[in-house]
């Protein structure tokens, strides 16, 4: 009994970990995508060029 309970919590754990680490790359994914989109419109203003 005690070693189902230490396995379904392993489990619980693992899932928590997994499901957190995906939000958070996801989330640096989309702010990195906009920083860059950012920069890009940025230096097409600088140099004079049309934004895309």
């Amino acid at each position: 009994m005690m070693m189902a309970v230490t396995l379904l919590g392993f489990f619980f754990l693992t899932a928590l970990v997994i499901a957190m680490g995906t939000s958070s790359t996801a989330r640096y994914e989309r702010e990195r995508a906009e920083g860059v989109a950012t920069q890009r419109q940025a230096a097409a203003e600088t140099v004079g060029a049309a934004p895309a």
